[in-house]
C-alpha cells in the first residue's frame, strides 16, 4: 500500500512538472494575442473625447509605449509575485475580481456537470444494453440535439419558453433576484451558503435562478457523456471476459455493474475531465444570456474593452485549472482500475 501511495505521488509530481511548459506556452501566446487584437487600450481608457496628446500620455502611463519584450518582462515579474495586473475598466486587481467571480462560474459548471452525468451516463449504458430500442433511439436523438444546438440558442429558447411564455421561471438577472439579499458569504456557492444559513426560502430562490442556466449547459454536456458511455459499454459487452462471466452463470446485475460498467468507466472519466474544462472555460455565452456574474462574462467584457490584464488572468487561471482537473482525473483512474497506477 505504501509503495502504491508513493507511486501515485510520484506520478502526480511528474504530471505537474510536465504541465509547466504548457502553462508557459499559455502565458506567452495569451500575451502576444492580446497585443495583436484590434483596439487601443489607451484610447479606451482615455475616453472618446480625449485628444491625441492625452491618449499618448495615457499610453505612456500604462507602459504601452515600451517595446514588446519590455512589457513581457514586466508581466513575468508581476506573475512571479502573484500579481495578475489591474483591470483598466474597473480599476480593481484582476486576482481579486477573478477570486470573487470564480465561485459563481464553478457553481454553475459543477451543477450542470452533475446533471449531465446523472442523465447521460445511465442513458448511454441503457442504450448499449438495448441497441435499436426506443431508449437507444432516444439517446441518439438527445446526443445529436445536444451537439447540434448552439448553447446560446438553447439559453435564449429556454428563457423565451419558461420565462416569457409560461412565466414559471424567474427573470434571467444573475444568481439571485435583485430584491433578495445574498446568503452570508461562507463558501461563495449560494446553494451551500443558503443551506449552511438554514434559509429554506433563500435556497428555493437560488435553485430557481440556477435551473435554466444549468439546464442550458447540461444539454450540451449530456451529449458526450451519453455517446462515450454507449460506445464504451458496447465494446466491453462484446469482450471475452464478459461472455465468460455470462457463461459462468453470474447474475445480470453482477455482469453489468461489476464487470462491464466498471471497465467502461475509464473513457467516461476522460470525458468527464474534458467536459468540465470545456464548460468552465466555454460558458461565457450562458453567463451573458442569464446575466451570470462569473469569470466568463468578466473576461468577455474585458476583451470587448481591449483590457489586457483580465483576459490574460482568465486564460492563465483556466490553464491552471485544466492541469488540476487532469491531475484529479488521473487519480480517479487509479481508484477505478488499480492496474493504471501500477503500470504508470
Amino acid at each position: 500500500m505504501a509503495a502504491d501511495g508513493l507511486a501515485t505521488w510520484r506520478r502526480m509530481a511528474v504530471q505537474l512538472m510536465s504541465a509547466v511548459p504548457s502553462l508557459i506556452g499559455v502565458v506567452v501566446i495569451t500575451f502576444l494575442l492580446t497585443r495583436a487584437l484590434p483596439g487601443d487600450p489607451a484610447a479606451q481608457f482615455a475616453g472618446a473625447a480625449a485628444t491625441p496628446e492625452a491618449v499618448e500620455q495615457v499610453r505612456k502611463s500604462l507602459g504601452l509605449d515600451r517595446p514588446l519584450w519590455a512589457q513581457f518582462s514586466s508581466y513575468l515579474a508581476e506573475l512571479a509575485h502573484g500579481d495578475l495586473g489591474t483591470s483598466l475598466t474597473t480599476g480593481q486587481p484582476v486576482r481579486t475580481e477573478l477570486w470573487e467571480r470564480f465561485p459563481a462560474s464553478l457553481e454553475l459548471t459543477l451543477a450542470a456537470l452533475l446533471c449531465a452525468a446523472l442523465v447521460g451516463i445511465p442513458l448511454g449504458a441503457l442504450s448499449a444494453t438495448r441497441p435499436g430500442s426506443w431508449i437507444d433511439n432516444l439517446c441518439r436523438l438527445g446526443t445529436t440535439a445536444g451537439v447540434a444546438l448552439p448553447v446560446f440558442f438553447s439559453g435564449v429558447l429556454l428563457n423565451y419558453l419558461f420565462y416569457f411564455l409560461l412565466g414559471v421561471s424567474p427573470a434571467p438577472l444573475g444568481r439571485l433576484d435583485p430584491l433578495l439579499e445574498p446568503p452570508p458569504h461562507l463558501t461563495g456557492f449560494y446553494v451551500l451558503d443558503s443551506i449552511l444559513a438554514g434559509d429554506g426560502l433563500l435556497l428555493s430562490a437560488v435553485l430557481r435562478q440556477l435551473t435554466l442556466p444549468v439546464l442550458t449547459l447540461a444539454l450540451v454536456a449530456m451529449a458526450p457523456f451519453a455517446r462515450m458511455t454507449r460506445a464504451a459499454m458496447l465494446a466491453v459487452l462484446t469482450s471475452d471476459f464478459v461472455r465468460t462471466a455470462k457463461a459462468l452463470g453470474l447474475s445480470r446485475f453482477t455482469v453489468f455493474y461489476t464487470y462491464a460498467f466498471r471497465n467502461a468507466l475509464l473513457p467516461v472519466l476522460t470525458t468527464l475531465g474534458m467536459t468540465f474544462s470545456f464548460l468552465l472555460g466555454g460558458n461565457v455565452l450562458v453567463e451573458k444570456v442569464f446575466a451570470w456574474p462569473g469569470v466568463g462574462s468578466y473576461a468577455l467584457e474585458a476583451l470587448i474593452a481591449s483590457d489586457f490584464a483580465p483576459v490574460q488572468g482568465f486564460v492563465l487561471a483556466m490553464g491552471i485549472l485544466y492541469v488540476l482537473v487532469n491531475l484529479g482525473i488521473d487519480t480517479l483512474y487509479g481508484l477505478v482500475d488499480p492496474r493504471v497506477g501500477r503500470n504508470a
